[in-house]
């Protein structure tokens, strides 16, 4: 029988106080923040103790045999998973518990060598960084999807005739195409604002140390490409206490959401019966359970209700750090973390529930039409005809062809019923003279298909124009999408050196399971 060991040192990060945390502590801060490491932290943590294992090692600050099994432990954890710790919610963060695993396991001597050189200042900060980029990419996927859409939709749509509103009144006709096509312009922009936002986030603040960096001989360049990040957050201050980061994504995920809501807003009301120029399919509606015949737009009712969250999140992540020191404080630098990557969850989503959503709409062409030649929208074309062929100033077409539609209202006609005689009654009225507009150039004007061919002038909706702009609008998503596949394949590859150098360096020591680790370190059978 072998001889008992004696019992592990216990290895604490709360010896510069007496007492444990106090129960109200522990339920309205530490609890919480351990629930939220549980959440989004664990897998960032894990590959960050890797990468700062691999780099102590490489960089001979702790040796390699230490190191080969600290690797083993967190790889052991790493698979098995958050269920490996024994969590009672009493420590302070996730990392706590990670910590006192690898301790346990290995022993102080060992198992404590793995924080040397860093912080939990610059390790939370990485840990949060690398959870926002991830669901970066998850956001810039889905609205890379939603500009396809949009765009491929628009495609079929150049030519579907429809009234363009402003201020909630019949405009100037407008192609449905041609809206979808404005749609996914502002998709686009958000697409470029998210991009601004991950190139901020994608920088390794590691090695920052509480904030002044480390006295060790650490290689930052090296953990950081071991994350897959692009470059450092060089000034270690810079790198634990500013987070202009989440600021900036959670303003580009609220101008996003804010244009969505917009969208929706239209094809909410369009959807109605008074409209009826779209139906929302039916996987995208619900029901009453009162009333038979409903049937409800819920998924433009769900993005509009993230998008209210969105902004919330905003004010929050600005609101949380405008009163706070420049420097690493729970309240400006940690508190907006959850909310923000909470709403990020969501935003994702519920703009994948849109985009399904825009993509299997019913679209009702003769009832657009209807609307777009009854509604007095060729009424500007109408008096650019009188401008072209009469000869006349704008304002004085813009004041005839304002007495005919007003006059055409109160007898209760439609604009397909107004005549070159109207004109010539209105234009004698107001300026003494008849205008002599050709039948046939008043019946043009008064076509809505007419007044879209008739818009050929850069972004305008004819359908030679919507051609051109559809193409270039493909080839830029293209390359956006391209751009976010080399970041993509960036990670993925310093993943996989990540753990190739890790298991290199357990090979190496001849370590593979934690059994091994604790035979060699505690000399057991």
């Amino acid at each position: 029988m072998s001889e008992e060991q004696p019992a592990a040192p216990v290895v604490s990060l709360r010896e510069r106080v007496k007492s444990p945390p106090a129960p109200a502590m522990v339920e309205s801060y530490f609890g919480p923040a351990v629930a939220a490491g549980i959440r989004f932290q664990f897998e960032p943590e894990m590959r960050i103790h890797m990468a700062h294992a691999v780099m102590l090692a490489e960089c001979g600050i702790v040796g390699k045999v230490d190191i080969a099994r600290i690797l083993a432990v967190l790889a052991d954890l790493q698979a098995t998973g958050v269920k490996a710790l024994t969590i009672d919610y009493q420590q302070e963060d996730l990392y706590s518990y990670i910590e006192r695993h690898i301790v346990e396991t290995l022993g102080p001597e060992t198992g404590g060598r793995l924080h040397t050189g860093r912080s939990r200042n610059d390790l939370h900060t990485t840990s949060w960084r690398l959870v926002l980029r991830g669901l970066l990419l998850d956001l810039l996927d889905v609205v890379g999807t939603i500009r396809r859409t949009l765009i491929d939709m628009a495609q079929q749509h150049v030519e579907t005739v429809m009234p363009g509103y402003t201020h909630s009144q019949h405009a100037q006709p407008i192609s449905f195409g041609y809206y979808l096509l404005a749609a996914a312009d502002l998709m686009e922009r958000d697409y470029g604002r998210l991009s601004h936002a991950l190139a901020c986030c994608d920088r390794s603040p590691l090695g920052s140390g509480a904030l002044s960096t480390t006295g060790f001989p650490i290689d930052r360049e090296m953990t950081a490409r071991l994350l897959g990040f692009s470059r450092l957050v060089e000034v270690g201050y810079d790198g634990v206490s500013i987070r202009d980061d989440l600021q900036e994504a959670a303003g580009a995920l609220a101008v996003l959401m804010t244009g969505i809501s917009r969208v929706a807003t239209d094809i909410q009301t369009w959807n109605t019966m008074e409209f009826g120029m779209l139906e929302l399919d039916d996987a995208y509606s619900s029901v009453s359970s009162i009333m038979p015949q409903k049937k409800n737009p819920q998924a433009m009712e769900h993005v509009k209700a993230v998008a209210a969250m969105a902004v919330g999140a905003l004010n929050m992540v600005l609101a949380a750090a405008k009163n706070t020191a420049l420097a690493d404080v729970n309240d400006g630098v940690t508190a907006g973390n959850v909310p923000m990557l909470d709403v990020l969850e969501r935003a994702c989503r519920a703009l994948t529930v849109f985009e399904g959503a825009i993509r299997t709409l019913t679209v009702k062409p003769d009832t657009m039409r209807h609307l777009a030649e009854t509604g007095f929208g060729t009424a500007t074309e109408l008096a650019d005809i009188i401008v072209r062929e009469a000869g006349m100033s704008f304002r004085m077409a813009h004041n005839i062809v304002g007495r005919v539609v007003r006059e055409a209202i109160e007898a209760h006609h439609t604009a397909m019923d107004i005549t070159s005689a109207d004109l010539d009654a209105a234009s004698q009225a107001l300026f003494g003279h008849p205008l002599g507009i050709p039948v046939e150039e008043v019946r043009k004007a008064l076509d809505p298909a007419e007044n879209l061919k008739s818009r050929t002038v850069t972004g305008g909706p004819a359908p030679v124009r919507m051609a051109e702009m559809l193409d270039r609008r493909r080839a830029m998503l293209d390359s956006d999408l391209a751009g976010m596949a080399d970041i993509r394949r960036r990670i993925a590859e310093a993943n996989h050196t990540l753990m190739e150098q890790a298991r290199r360096i357990m090979d190496d020591a001849g370590l593979q399971t934690p059994s091994q680790i604790v035979r060699e370190n505690h000399g057991t059978s």
